[in-house]
C-alpha cells in the first residue's frame, strides 16, 4: 500500500512473505558477489557509480516481516553487518523497534543512523536511539508538530531537530514517473549473482513451483507483451515516448516500465533518453 506508488522507480517490490524471502536471498547473493569482486580486484570498498549503482533494500513494517517471515532475518542480519563495504543499504521502518519485534539477530545493534519521530513516552525514545537518550535532551517525546524527528548517527552528538516535508498522493506520483526513467539498472557482477542464486533455489528440492505476482493469464501476456516487443521494433531512432507506448499497450505506467525493465535487462531494449525506448539493434552492445 505505502510502496506501490513507487513502483515505477523500484527494481523490485516484494508484499509476500515469499517474495520478501527471496528479494533479500537475492540481496545476500550480491552482496557476497561483490565482495569477492572487490577482494579480487585489493579493494576494500563499492566504487558507488551509474555503472555500479549502490543496492538499497527498504523494509516498511520491519516488525510484520520478522514475525511472518523469520527465515529471512538471518538475511538482514548479514545485510546489516556486511554491507556498509559493498554499497548494499538496509532502511527499515517500524512502530516500535523492540528488540523482539526487530528480530534476535543483530539488525538492530548495527543501526548506525535511526531517525526518530515523535513518540510518546520517554521510553520510546531509549527503544529507538538508545539507553540514556532522553536524559541527554533527545527528547523526541517533546517533539510539537507533526512531521518533526530526531536523526541519531556517526558525527551528529548533539540533537537537532529537523521537520519532514508531507508527501501527498500527487507529489508521490510526481515524483516516481520523474526519477523512473533515470534509476540505473544493476551491474553485470550483481545481476549475475541473481541469477545464480535463483537458479541455485530452482535446483533445490524444497523449492516449490514458481510463483507470480500478476494477475496476467499466459495469453494475455503474451499478446501484450508482443504488442510492445513489435513497437519497440517500429520505434524511430530517438525512441518512443513512454505516453505513446502506454497508449500502444493500454498499460498504465509501472506496469510498462516493469516490462521496460525486463527487456532492458535482458538486452532487448534501450533507452536512448530520458523517458525514450526502442529495440537494441543487434550490432548494439548489451546495455
Amino acid at each position: 500500500m505505502e510502496l506501490g506508488p513507487w513502483e515505477s522507480c523500484i527494481d523490485r517490490l516484494a508484499t509476500t512473505p515469499g517474495e520478501a524471502i527471496s528479494l533479500l536471498q537475492d540481496a545476500v547473493a550480491v552482496l557476497e558477489a561483490r565482495a569477492a569482486l572487490l577482494a579480487a580486484a585489493g579493494k576494500r570498498g563499492w566504487p558507488i557509480s551509474p555503472a555500479m549503482p549502490a543496492l538499497v533494500i527498504l523494509i516498511d513494517e520491519y516488525a510484520e516481516l520478522a514475525e511472518k517471515a523469520p527465515d529471512a532475518m538471518n538475511d538482514t542480519d548479514s545485510i546489516a553487518r556486511l554491507g556498509r563495504a559493498v554499497a548494499v543499504t538496509l532502511i527499515a521502518a517500524t512502530q516500535r523497534p523492540t528488540q523482539k519485534a526487530m528480530g534476535a539477530g543483530a539488525v538492530r545493534s548495527q543501526m548506525d543512523l535511526r531517525i526518530c519521530f515523535r513518540v510518546r513516552e520517554p521510553r520510546d525514545v531509549e527503544l529507538i536511539l538508545g539507553q540514556g537518550m532522553p536524559k541527554a535532551e533527545w527528547d523526541a517525546h517533546n517533539l510539537n508538530a507533526p512531521g518533526k524527528f530526531l536523526v541519531s548517527a556517526p558525527g551528529l552528538d548533539r540533537p537537532n531537530r529537523a521537520r519532514a516535508y508531507l508527501l501527498t498522493d500527487e507529489v508521490v506520483a510526481y515524483t516516481a514517473a520523474h526519477f523512473s526513467g533515470i534509476r540505473p539498472v544493476l551491474d553485470e557482477e550483481s545481476r549475475r549473482a541473481i541469477d545464480s542464486a535463483r537458479w541455485a533455489r530452482s535446483q533445490s528440492p524444497d523449492s516449490g513451483p514458481a510463483t507470480s505476482n500478476s494477475s496476467e493469464t499466459a495469453d494475455e501476456r503474451e499478446t501484450t507483451d508482443s504488442a510492445l516487443w513489435q513497437a519497440l521494433c517500429a520505434a524511430p531512432a530517438e525512441g518512443w515516448a513512454t505516453s505513446e507506448l502506454m497508449r500502444i499497450t493500454g498499460w498504465k505506467r509501472t506496469k510498462l516500465y516493469r516490462h521496460l525493465r525486463e527487456y532492458a535487462e535482458a538486452g532487448r531494449a534501450i533507452q536512448v533518453s530520458r523517458g525514450r525506448w526502442r529495440a537494441r539493434a543487434t550490432e548494439e552492445p548489451s546495455p
